[in-house]
Formats: structure tokens, sequence, C-alpha cells
């Protein structure tokens, strides 16, 4: 076949993304040395740029997918930057400025990276959501792939900030997907996450005052100790019932990685606070988030109930 043969493609040349595998350029008919015969090029092994122009974002996406056996396999993802890009982060560089796209794969592929392909590993791959018809990483797991590639602090902050504050994730789920990557020894990843944290916490409670209020549950005691009289520290809550002896708190540990220190002494102090009679609500920033109408809900029922409980012991409520 040479150049000015008529072009078996033309139904997919003409259509958008215009990228193709060797592999599918041989079910229409055209062998190796056929697509050499054309102007098009390799950007990549095995897959093919059907024009001679520069690749679109989208192309680059597509051939990225395709080199790392989308086709074939159905588990590679786009993830960091790119991911990120996708997901429409105003703190990410535009697709057009990335020197690299970020491909996810399982550990036990045989592939390496190439041309403007980094592949990155997973043990075991996220679920892939599906942003503009691409595979792409869950945020948590895209944030923690592009954190890894950079050394700036300020960037750092903007990328983990944006993914709390735009509701795309929670921050222990970031937490989790950097820790899991080995991300919590480097200081300005640990400078980041603190902010995150603290950041993640304040929203946290301005949505339990919403809820609260907004509901028109009774107004609670905010944010205090509480202590046996003369006795010990029991520990904190973010709000408080007296009357009721029912306590919310805001659960912001990470998801669990077996038991630790942080976990067990939360589960101590729970147990020490229902065995003097006081009911623990434990409330995540995501259900505040997603669901304050249940969440009301179990607050109102508890509080309702206590009139049916024996009486709790007498705490000393303190201002924290």
């Amino acid at each position: 076949m040479n150049q000015n043969a008529p072009l078996p493609l033309a139904h997919l040349t003409g259509s958008r993304p215009r990228v193709l595998t060797l592999a599918q350029l041989r079910e229409h008919g055209v062998s190796a040395s056929d697509a050499a015969g054309r102007p098009w090029r390799q950007i990549l092994p095995g897959v093919f740029l059907l024009h001679s122009g520069p690749a679109t974002s989208e192309e680059r996406l597509h051939a990225a997918l395709l080199y790392a056996g989308r086709r074939g396999g159905g588990e590679a993802m786009i993830t960091g930057l790119a991911a990120l890009a996708l997901y429409r982060f105003a703190s990410a560089p535009a697709l057009l400025a990335l020197p690299l796209i970020d491909v996810l794969v399982p550990g036990t592929r045989r592939l390496r990276s190439t041309g403007d392909v980094r592949i990155v590993r997973a043990h075991t791959p996220p679920r892939s959501q599906e942003v503009t018809g691409l595979p792409v990483a869950p945020v948590a797991r895209a944030v923690a792939d592009a954190v890894a590639g950079l050394g700036d602090a300020a960037s750092v902050r903007a990328l983990l900030s944006e993914a709390v504050r735009a509701g795309h994730c929670e921050p222990a789920a970031v937490v989790r997907e950097l820790t899991v990557a080995r991300l919590l020894n480097r200081p300005h990843v640990v400078d980041a996450v603190e902010s995150l944290l603290a950041e993640g916490r304040a929203m946290a409670e301005d949505r339990l005052y919403h809820l609260v209020r907004g509901h028109q549950l009774p107004e609670p005691v905010w944010n205090v100790d509480l202590r046996l009289p003369g006795g010990p520290h029991l520990g904190g809550v973010d709000a408080y019932w007296p009357e009721q002896a029912v306590a919310v708190e805001i659960d912001t540990r990470a998801p669990r990685q077996g038991e630790d220190e942080q976990w067990s002494e939360s589960v101590r102090k729970r147990e020490t606070l229902e065995r003097l009679g006081i009911t623990v609500i434990h409330i995540t920033p995501r259900k505040l988030r997603d669901w304050p109408e249940q969440q009301a809900a179990v607050v109102r029922t508890a509080l309702t109930a206590a009139a049916d409980h024996e009486p709790a012991a007498y705490l000393v409520v303190l201002p924290r």
C-alpha cells in the first residue's frame, strides 16, 4: 500500500481522537509497513497518531491508555496531575502544559515508562471513575500520585486544600493514600497534611453547627472537655447535651490500618464515657457533608431516648 492508495480508515481518521494501536490498524487491514507509508506518527510503542500534526490533549490521554493496555485489560487509568486536570482542579496545570501523563496500572503489569507516559504501579488498583469518557483514578489516589512528583510545598498544599474545599474527597481519604504511598516522611508533605487536617476539621465543625441549628435541635455546649468531679480527664467532645448526657464527636481519623495508638485511645474514651451512662455519637465529616438529615435524626433520637435511660454520672464540663 502506498501513500496515494485509498485510505481504508477514512471513517476513523475523520473521528476524534485519531489514535489507534498497531493491533487495531491490522484489524482494518493496515500493516506496520503500510502505516509507515502514511503521514502518521508512532507517538508511543505500538500506538499511532493518524495525522501528521501535534497530538491534542485528548489524543495524548487516549494514546497513554492504549499503550498501557486499556483495550486488552481494562485496568489502566489516568492518575496524577493529568487526572486532576480532568477533574478541573484549578491548582493543577492544564493538560497541554503537562510534560508527562501518569497512568496507573496493577503492579503485576510488565510496562515501562516511555515518551510522555509515566507508569505508576498499584498493588491493589482502585476502582476508576469515568471523567469525559476516560477511566480516571479517584481524586484521593490521583492527589497522592501527583504529590509524589512534587517538591514544592506550596503546590502540595494547594492540591490537598482544593481536594477538600471543593468537596472531591475527605481529608482522611487523602491521608490514607499518602500513607500507603509512604509520602509522610517528606517534611513539606507533612506540613501540608497538618494544614489539611486542621482545615478539614474546621469545615466539619461548621457543618455540625449548621446541622444543629438548621434542624432545630436543642443547643449543646460546644467543644468541651469532660471530667469526673475531682477525677481524671475523660476526653474532649465537639458537642455535649448535659441534661440528656449525649455527646457528639467528629471523627477525622484516617481509615484504620490495623490497631494504632490513636484508634485505641478513641476506643478507650468512648468505652469510659459509655460506662458512665454517656451516649457517644461519632460522625465523620463525609456524613456531615453528604447526609446531614440522617445525622440530625440520629442525634434527635439519642436526645429523645435519654429520658428512658438511667441517669448518667455527673460530669464537670470545661471549655476546650
